[in-house]
C-alpha cells in the first residue's frame, strides 16, 4: 500500500515551522487514503535519541498519527551497504577527497550551479588515489558517477522542475551514508510514493529521482510546500522566540497554522475536511510569535 511520510532529523525541537509541514504531510497523505509513516533520520551525529522521542511527542499531542512504529535509519545500517556495494559493482562509484573548501574553490563548467562538484577525483588513477588517500590522512567519500546530466521531477504545487545532477556524495568520508542515498533507499523500503516537506528541499529532488530510476524505484509524487520565515525574512529557528510547541501550547499551535492556511477548523481531523492542494498557499508564512 502506498504511503506518504514525516521525516525529521533529531537536532532540535521540532518548531512552529516543521509542525506545519508535518501536518501538511498528513493531509497530503490522509486526503489521498495513504499510510503515514513517521522516520527519524538519526544518521547524523547532531542526532539525539531524547530529542527524537520529545519530537514524536509533539507531533502525537498535535494530533497527527502514523501508522506502526516510528522507525530510525540508525536501526538498519545494512540497508545502505547493500545499495552501496551495488552501485559499486556497477562501477558507478569514486573516491573523492575533496574538502567543500576544495569544491568551492575549484573552476567549474560555465554552466554548472554554484556548489556543483567539479569532477576533480572522478578520473584519479590508483596510483593518484593512493597519493591523495596518503595526502590527506582521511578515508574518502564516495560519489556517484553521473556525468552531470539534467533530471526533471513533478511537484504537485511547482509543476516540472529541472535540475542539474552532478557527481553527488552517496557516502561519506565517515561511512555515513549521505541524505541524498539515506532517503531515497529508506522511501522505497517503506512504499512511500509521496513527499511532501519544505521547499528549500526541492532543488535536491533531481537527485533523488536520478538514483531513484538508477535503482529502478519508481518515482515519488512531490509536494513542497512554503517554509515558515521570520521577519527578517529568513527561514525559522528557534532563536527567533516562542516557536517550539512547549512554549505556544497546542491549542495556540494548531490555530496559527489553521489560519496560516486558511482553515476555520482548529483540529486534524477538521482541517483534513477542508484540504485542498490547490488552495494552498504558496508564499512563506512570516510567522511572528505572540
Amino acid at each position: 500500500m502506498s504511503a506518504g511520510r514525516f521525516a525529521p532529523s533529531p537536532s532540535a525541537d521540532l518548531h512552529i515551522g516543521n509542525l506545519r509541514t508535518a501536518l501538511l504531510a498528513w493531509l497530503f497523505a490522509r486526503s489521498t487514503g495513504r499510510r503515514f509513516l513517521m522516520r527519524v533520520e538519526d544518521l547524523d551525529d547532531r542526532a539525539h535519541a531524547d530529542i527524537a522521542d520529545r519530537q514524536l511527542a509533539d507531533l502525537a499531542a498535535l494530533g497527527i498519527d502514523w501508522d506502526g512504529p516510528a522507525t530510525r535509519q540508525t536501526s538498519h545500517p545494512q540497508r545502505y551497504d547493500a545499495v552501496v556495494r551495488t552501485l559499486d559493482e556497477r562501477g558507478l562509484l569514486f573516491e573523492c577527497f575533496c574538502t567543500r573548501r576544495d569544491i568551492a574553490q575549484a573552476p567549474r563548467a560555465p554552466h554548472a550551479p554554484e556548489g556543483a562538484y567539479p569532477g576533480t577525483c572522478r578520473d584519479l588513477t590508483a596510483a593518484e588515489r593512493a597519493a591523495r588517500r596518503a595526502e590527506t590522512g582521511r578515508p574518502p567519500a564516495l560519489r556517484l558517477r553521473t556525468d552531470t546530466v539534467e533530471f526533471t521531477v513533478h511537484d504537485v504545487l511547482h509543476g516540472d522542475y529541472t535540475g542539474l545532477v552532478d557527481d553527488f556524495v552517496v557516502r561519506r568520508g565517515d561511512g555515513v551514508p549521505a541524505y541524498n542515498l539515506a532517503v531515497v533507499v529508506d522511501d522505497a523500503a517503506a512504499g512511500v510514493d509521496q513527499v511532501v516537506r519544505g521547499d528549500d528541499l526541492l532543488s535536491s529532488s533531481p537527485r533523488q529521482g536520478y538514483l531513484a530510476e538508477l535503482l529502478g524505484h519508481p518515482l515519488p509524487s512531490y509536494a513542497h510546500v512554503p517554509l515558515v520565515l521570520n521577519d527578517a525574512g529568513v527561514r525559522l529557528a528557534k532563536r527567533d522566540g516562542a516557536v517550539t510547541l512547549a512554549e505556544i501550547g497546542v491549542d495556540e499551535a494548531l490555530a496559527q497554522i489553521a489560519d496560516s492556511l486558511g482553515y476555520r477548523a482548529r483540529s486534524p481531523v477538521g482541517m483534513l475536511e477542508e484540504f485542498d492542494p490547490v488552495r494552498l498557499p504558496r508564499a512563506p508564512w512570516v510567522y511572528r510569535p505572540g
